[in-house]
């Protein structure tokens, strides 16, 4: 979605295109009539904000290097799995935003608003497990996915939707079944408890996306929203380019990801301890 978005968005040049496979640049980059840089730190001279379509463990140190050098943030999720590296990219002080898809969506803003503005919810669930290892998934492709699995992959999108309602997390139990398939138990620092259900690699007939709050006010489902990255990347430079002129950061920043970054971490030593992790 990187390069078609950039491309299309009003207040961006689209300057150009660094990648680890050169052909792929060169092919990517001819597309949209931009540079194929062979040297990252090229194209971090020759432009004002970058925007990352790596693996994490790839993107932490190259959109490190791009922040020392004053450059704007656009990081997909997760920023990063290793904790020091979440933690410099969130005291960085140049602007930036992360990609938590669905979160750039109309539906989304406001539904969190209702449920912030609500209140009083003690539980929440989420399921997001996928299929995604099958022949027509391009997700499927990916290395780092096929390594991590559901916990890194659609863990950031399950806390995305949760923190900003039940708040910042105290405590994680997590257990790990078969396939990639793992349960989150977060206890949050005001009382409230979620439980996130998450995999890739879920039997395709098993493959949901749910979500609800519980409370005082009853049961409040999270809508569906609709599938459309391109919108939603969008709306994301469309917060970078706010922040970057001055504006107020982005809820969704490098400190947010950073945050994601910590409990993910917590949750892989729960599991390895078999123990509960304070955060």
């Amino acid at each position: 979605m990187h390069a078609p978005a950039l491309a299309a968005h009003s207040g961006v040049e689209f300057t150009g295109v660094w990648g680890r496979d050169p052909a792929r640049t060169a092919e990517l980059a001819g597309q949209y009539g931009v540079p194929a840089y062979s040297e990252v730190d090229a194209l971090i001279a020759d432009v004002d904000a970058v925007a990352v379509a790596l693996p994490p463990d790839v993107q932490a140190p190259l959109a490190l290097r791009a922040a020392a050098a004053g450059r704007h943030l656009l990081l997909d999720k997760p920023v990063a799995t290793r904790v020091e590296e979440a933690r410099a990219l969130a005291a960085v002080e140049v602007a930036s935003v992360v990609f938590f898809t669905r979160r750039f969506t109309p539906e989304m803003d406001a539904f969190l608003a209702e449920a912030v503005a609500t209140g009083g919810w003690n539980e929440a669930r989420v399921d997001h497990l996928g299929a995604i290892f099958t022949p027509d998934n391009p997700f499927g492709a990916s290395p780092w996915r096929r390594e991590r699995g559901g916990l890194w992959d659609v863990g950031p999108h399950a806390l995305a939707l949760v923190l900003p309602v039940l708040g910042p997390v105290a405590e994680v139990t997590t257990v790990a079944g078969d396939r990639d398939l793992t349960y989150l138990l977060l206890k949050h620092a005001g009382g409230a408890v979620s439980r996130l259900t998450l995999a890739v690699d879920a039997p395709p007939a098993a493959a949901r996306e749910e979500a609800v709050f519980s409370g005082e006010a009853g049961v409040l489902e999270v809508p569906s929203a609709e599938w459309a990255p391109g919108e939603a990347m969008s709306r994301a430079l469309d917060q970078l380019l706010a922040a970057a002129a001055g504006g107020p950061a982005s809820a969704l920043d490098a400190r947010f990801g950073a945050g994601v970054t910590e409990i993910l971490a917590a949750a892989e030593r729960s599991i390895a301890d078999r123990a509960t992790i304070r955060l």
